[in-house]
């Protein structure tokens, strides 16, 4: 199997090591570390507003019985992701200068993106330490297995990962799952955390008395029609996003002795380089080699930053329309240094 056409292959990657100065570019990322609360209060305000009006405007014309407002979903979705992002900063403390104003914002929008915010930024901070680390896996990431160790395992294990590695699985069921689930129960991380349990429990009891309000004043089958749709359009496209940024066919993984945080942050997350409009919902985490090089930069400086190092306009670069290629890749293959299907696997 070759690489795309527009996506540089390992060999490539790891040859430019070398003419890529580190400390050089993280000094040339910091002038854009600095929040703005400004910029950020501006950010929330265009992506609350329209959110707040399509979820409203879709709600009468269910409960109207004008089925259109089923429609006005997708884009009230894809506005909820760019608001999930804003509190993904938040996690990181690079929305607004304060830590305060951070969290509080965080934890609010927690209860519309139904994600506790402690809990996840406890999770996500072990997905940055760790990304493309083979010993640190199961936290806050996708699960991948090696081709060595999917030979390894059993017929019914090998089938279970091939159930989890479904599209359908992934991407809708999955995402379905994760939200409305997995985030309401203090596992995993949370257990023996007094602040990440009532992170997990406040959110659970804001949460319903959010859906009580929006039962009470707008009906269940509304709230049915309207609401959770929106949620899930939102968790599906944040689990795309997610799974993109790491998954690539030229990503990079290294056992905990190979591994370096530089080069898992440039070479084994992606830039996933969108049309404006699809760049602008996404909060700019496509840039996620950037992201993960130094992820105090606010996504509303991360394009600017991206102008100042050139250099890495081009590693893991990647369209939308090669993104779909993706979809396939299952298994990290150690001795080819990528990522290959289930049917590559068979002949490997």
């Amino acid at each position: 199997m070759t690489a795309t056409p527009d996506v540089r292959t390992n060999a490539e990657s790891v040859s430019s090591v070398p003419q890529i100065d580190t400390s050089g570019l993280l000094r040339a990322l910091t002038p854009f570390r600095a929040a703005s609360n400004g910029r950020g209060i501006l950010e929330l305000v265009i992506t609350v507003g329209p959110l707040v009006a399509l979820w409203i405007t879709a709600l009468f014309l269910v409960k109207a019985q004008i089925w259109a407002g089923l429609l006005l979903t997708l884009p009230a979705g894809a506005f909820l992701l760019r608001l999930f992002m804003i509190q993904h900063d938040c996690g990181h403390g690079s929305f607004f200068r304060g830590r305060q104003a951070n969290g509080w914002v965080g934890r609010v929008i927690g209860v519309l993106t139904f994600t506790p915010y402690e809990f996840w930024r406890r999770s996500h901070a072990h997905h940055h330490a760790g990304t493309g680390n083979l010993d640190r896996r199961g936290t806050g990431d996708i699960d991948t297995l090696t081709l060595a160790e999917f030979r390894q395992r059993s017929r019914w294990q090998q089938l279970r990962y091939r159930m989890y590695r479904n599209p359908i699985v992934l991407f809708v069921l999955g995402p379905a799952f994760q939200f409305l689930l997995v985030h309401r129960f203090p596992v995993g991380i949370a257990r023996g955390s007094r602040a990440l349990w009532m992170s997990v429990m406040g959110t659970n009891i804001a949460i319903a008395l959010l859906c009580l309000g929006l039962i009470a004043g707008f009906g269940l089958t509304t709230f049915f029609l309207v609401h959770l749709p929106i949620t899930l359009v939102a968790a599906s496209l944040g689990i795309w996003l997610f799974y993109i940024q790491h998954q690539f066919e030229q990503t990079s993984w290294d056992t905990a002795e190979d591994w370096s945080f530089q080069k898992a942050a440039l070479h084994g997350s992606s830039h996933y380089d969108l049309p404006p409009v699809l760049r602008w919902f996404s909060a700019n985490i496509g840039v996620h080699h950037v992201h993960h090089l130094c992820s105090t930069i606010p996504f509303y400086r991360m394009q600017r930053a991206l102008a100042a190092a050139p250099q890495l306009r081009e590693v893991g670069r990647m369209t939308l329309r090669q993104s779909f290629r993706t979809i396939r890749l299952a298994l990290w293959d150690e001795k080819s240094r990528r990522m290959i299907s289930f049917r590559d696997a068979a002949t490997a």
